[in-house]
C-alpha cells in the first residue's frame, strides 16, 4: 500500500494564490506595527486556505513488477564465422543461468537476423522495435551478443538503461580484404581506363604478409596472377576487349588463418563504348537518299563522317578548265589503301564503277570486310548494270546477285519471318502503314538472311557475316521516300540507324546472343536467334555447381527464362556456342568488410549510460544491480538497474480534514484572537 497527498481546490488556482497573497500583505502589515492577536489571526487565515485547497488523502494497494532484460542474439553472417555460433550458444546459456538467478527478473530474447537486402547488422533497428513492446520503466538492462560490427548506428534509440555488449571473436583474428577504390561503370573500347584497388590486412596479422596476389580474369576466361603489395593503394590499367557489359573479376587466394575469404574476391562490371564511330560514305552521284544518309550520320554526335561524292565524273567533258574547277581531289589512295583500316563502317550509296576507284582498292575493301570490318550497299539502278560494283572483287563478299532487271513499280516493303526474328527489323513500328516504295533492284540472294521483301516477296533488306566483318545489301535508293511522308512515310532513320549500328556491332542488335540481367539475386536470361528453338541454359556457379533452365519463348527470336542465384560471384552461363557471364550481389557484401570483432562501433552509446564491453573468450561477466548513475559495468561484472516498477490495483480517496472542522478550527482562533486584543 501507498499513500500520497493531493489537492482538489474549491475555487480556481489564481483565486487561491490572490488569496493568499493578500493574507501575506496584511499580516505583514500587523506585525511591522505590533498589533495584538495578528498570530491567531494569520492562524485562522491559514485554516480557511487549507480548507479552500481541499486536502485530499489518497492510498493505492500496489503489485510489484518484474524488471526486463532485453537479450540480443546477433544471428548476421559475420556473426558465423569461425567458432563464434559456439561462443553465442555458450554465452546465452551462462546468461539465461544467472538471470534466472536474479529475482523478479524477465528475459526477453530478441534475433538479429542475417539481412537478405546487404543492408548488414540491423541491431539497432532491432532493439528499437523491442523497446517499443515494453514499459520503458519496466527495463533494468540491454545485453548484445554480437561481434559488435552493426550498420544501422543512426536508428539508435533513446536507451532507458544501460547497454552493454558481450562480443565474439577472438583477440587472434585476422583478415584479408580486397577493396575496389575507384572503378568506372563505362570505359571506351581499346583505349586504357585506370581502377584503384587495395589489399587490406587487419587483426593480428602473422608476420611475412608484406605482398599478396592477385588474380585478375576478365568475363570469365583464364586469369592473370600479379603479386602487389598489401596496405598500399595501386592504379592498375584495364582495356575493354568488347562492348557492352565487361565482367572484371579480381580475386586474392586465400590466405592460411584468414577469418573469411568472402571478401577476396570483387566484381566490376564496366560497359564498353566506342569513342567516335568513323563513317566513310561514298555517293555515285547527288540524290535524295544520299542527302538521307547524311542527315542520319550526322545527327549523331558520336559519329566521324567523311563523304565521298563524285559531282564531276571523268566522262564528263565540257571544256572547263581544271584550274577553274572549285572541286578537291579526294585522297582516294590514303583512305582506300592507307587508312581504310580506322573506319568502322563504309556505305556505298549508287556507286558504280567509274574508273575512280581502281580495281585494288576494291579488292582492299573486300578484305578489310574479312578482317572485321562492315560495308553497307545502298543499291540503285546502276548496281544492275554492267558497271556494277558486283562486278568487282567486292562480289566475293555481297550476300545477293544482281539479275540485271530494276523494277520501276510501286510496291510496300514487308518484313519477313526471318526479320521478324532479327532485332534490326523485330520492333519497327507501323508496319501495316508503311508508305511504299517505287523502285526495286531485282536480286538473288546467295547467303546471309533476307529481312525485308518488296515486289512479288524478291529480297529487299539481305544482311551477312563474312569472316571477321559484316555486310549489308539495300536493294532500293528510295527509303528517303519515308523521311518525306510519301504514302504515309515509314521509319526510315530507325532503320537506318539500327542496319549501321548492327554493322558496327553493338551488342543490343545482336541476332545471335545470350545475355543477363541482375536484379538482386534474381537473373533474368534472354537468348536471342534466328533459329526456331533454343536448348537448355547450363549456370555454373562461384562454387563450381553447374544448374540448368529451360527458356520459355516470349516473342518471335526471343527466349527469357529467370534463375535465383544462391550465392554471390560470378555466374557463367552457356547454350550452344553462346556463353556470357555476369556478377551476382555486391562487390563486396557489406557483412564482410570489416568481420573483425570490435567495440567501437558501439562505443559511443554505451558510455550514455556507462555500461562495459566484454569480450567472450575472456568469460561470461557476472551480474550486479547498480544505483542510477553509478558506473553499470566494470572487470568481470556488468550491472542491471532495479526497476522496482509496481502495478496500481486499488486507489481510495478521502478528506484529509473536514470543512466543517476547518472552520470551526478558524472561527476559533479569531475568537481568542479577539479576546487577546480586548485585554490590551
Amino acid at each position: 500500500m501507498s499513500q500520497s497527498l493531493l489537492f482538489d481546490p474549491l475555487v480556481p488556482l489564481p483565486v487561491l494564490a490572490a488569496l493568499a497573497a493578500l493574507t501575506l500583505l496584511a499580516l505583514s502589515v500587523a506585525l511591522w506595527r505590533r498589533l495584538p492577536g495578528w498570530g491567531y489571526r494569520g492562524l485562522a487565515a491559514l485554516f480557511v486556505l487549507a480548507a479552500l485547497s481541499g486536502p485530499i488523502r489518497q492510498e493505492a494497494d500496489q503489485s510489484p513488477l518484474s524488471d526486463i532484460v532485453l537479450v540480443a542474439l546477433d544471428q548476421s553472417a559475420s556473426n558465423q564465422l569461425a567458432d563464434r555460433p559456439d561462443q553465442m550458444a555458450t554465452a546465452r546459456d551462462a546468461l539465461a543461468s544467472a538471470l534466472s538467478d536474479r529475482p523478479n527478473t524477465d528475459v526477453r530474447w530478441i534475433t538479429i537476423p542475417d539481412s537478405a537486402d546487404d543492408s548488414g547488422t540491423q541491431l539497432m533497428t532491432v532493439i528499437r522495435e523491442a523497446l517499443a513492446d515494453e514499459p520503458r520503466a519496466r527495463i533494468a538492462g540491454i545485453i548484445a551478443l554480437s561481434d559488435g560490427q552493426v550498420h544501422d548506428m543512426d536508428q539508435a534509440p533513446d536507451l532507458p538503461a544501460p547497454l552493454h555488449l558481450l562480443h565474439t571473436g577472438r583477440s587472434t583474428d585476422w583478415d584479408r580484404r580486397l577493396i575496389v577504390r575507384n572503378a568506372p561503370s563505362f570505359g571506351i573500347i581499346g583505349e586504357p581506363l585506370t581502377l584503384t584497388l587495395r589489399i587490406d590486412d587487419a587483426g593480428a596479422v602473422p608476420a611475412g604478409q608484406s605482398h599478396a596476389e592477385l588474380d585478375i580474369a576478365v568475363d570469365g576466361e583464364a586469369p592473370q596472377r600479379f603479386a602487389l603489395p598489401v596496405g598500399r593503394d595501386f592504379e592498375l590499367p584495364v582495356t575493354l576487349p568488347h562492348g557492352g557489359r565487361n565482367v572484371i573479376e579480381f580475386r586474392t587466394p586465400p590466405a592460411l588463418g584468414e577469418l573469411t575469404d568472402r571478401n577476396n574476391v570483387a566484381l566490376v562490371q564496366i560497359n564498353g563504348v566506342r569513342d567516335r564511330l568513323r563513317v566513310l560514305l561514298v555517293s555515285g552521284a547527288p540524290h535524295p537518299g544520299g542527302r538521307s544518309w547524311r542527315n542520319l550520320l550526322k545527327s549523331d554526335s558520336s559519329v566521324d563522317l567523311v563523304h565521298f561524292t563524285i559531282l564531276r565524273p571523268p566522262e564528263k567533258q565540257d571544256g572547263v578548265p581544271v584550274e577553274e574547277l572549285s572541286l578537291i581531289a579526294f585522297p582516294t589512295r590514303e583512305l582506300f589503301l592507307e587508312k581504310i583500316d580506322d573506319f568502322d563502317l563504309i556505305i556505298f550509296d549508287r556507286y558504280k564503277r567509274r574508273g575512280i576507284l581502281p580495281t585494288i582498292y576494291l579488292d582492299n575493301v573486300a578484305n578489310y570486310v574479312r578482317d572485321g570490318g562492315a560495308v553497307l550497299v545502298a543499291a540503285g539502278p546502276d548496281f544492275a548494270s554492267a558497271d556494277s560494283i558486283f562486278r568487282t572483287p567486292l562480289a566475293d563478299v555481297l550476300p545477293a546477285q544482281p539479275s540485271a532487271r530494276v523494277l520501276e513499280q510501286s510496291y510496300r516493303p514487308a518484313v519477313t519471318l526471318t526479320g521478324d526474328k532479327h532485332p534490326v527489323t523485330a520492333d519497327l513500328e507501323g508496319r501495316d502503314s508503311w508508305g511504299r516504295w517505287l523502285r526495286l533492284v531485282d536480286l538473288a540472294a546467295t547467303s546471309g538472311h533476307t529481312l525485308m521483301q518488296g515486289v512479288d516477296d524478291r529480297p529487299l533488306l539481305v544482311l551477312d557475316r563474312v569472316d571477321e566483318g559484316r555486310v549489308a545489301l539495300l536493294a532500293s535508293d528510295h527509303a528517303w521516300l519515308w523521311s518525306r511522308g510519301y504514302d504515309g512515310g515509314g521509319p526510315q532513320l530507325e532503320l537506318l540507324r539500327r542496319l549501321s549500328h548492327w554493322m558496327m556491332k553493338e551488342p543490343e542488335l545482336e541476332e545471335e546472343v545470350l545475355s543477363a540481367t541482375a536484379s538482386g539475386q534474381s537473373l533474368i536470361i534472354r537468348r536471342r536467334s534466328l533459329g526456331d528453338t533454343v536448348g537448355t541454359v547450363e549456370i555454373q556457379r562461384p562454387d563450381g555447381e553447374v544448374e540448368t533452365r529451360e527458356l520459355t519463348q516470349t516473342a518471335p527470336g526471343l527466349w527469357e527464362g529467370r534463375y535465383e542465384g544462391p550465392m554471390v560471384g560470378l555466374y557463367r552461363l552457356r547454350e550452344s556456342d553462346q556463353e556470357t557471364v555476369i556478377g551476382l550481389g555486391p562487390q563486396s557484401p557489406r557483412e564482410f568488410e570489416t568481420p573483425l570483432a570490435t567495440g567501437a562501433v558501439l562505443a559511443p552509446l554505451i558510455q550514455t549510460w556507462r555500461g562495459g564491453t566484454l569480450a567472450v573468450e575472456d568469460g561470461i561477466p557476472r551480474l550486479r544491480d547498480i544505483r542510477e548513475g553509478r558506473p553499470a559495468a566494470g572487470r568481470g561484472w556488468i550491472g542491471l538497474l532495479p526497476r522496482g516498477a509496481a502495478e496500481t490495483t486499488t486507489v481510495r480517496q478521502s478528506q484529509l480534514l473536514p470543512p466543517w472542522l476547518m472552520l470551526l478550527l478558524a472561527m476559533g482562533t479569531l475568537v481568542v484572537a479577539w479576546l487577546r486584543e480586548g485585554r490590551r
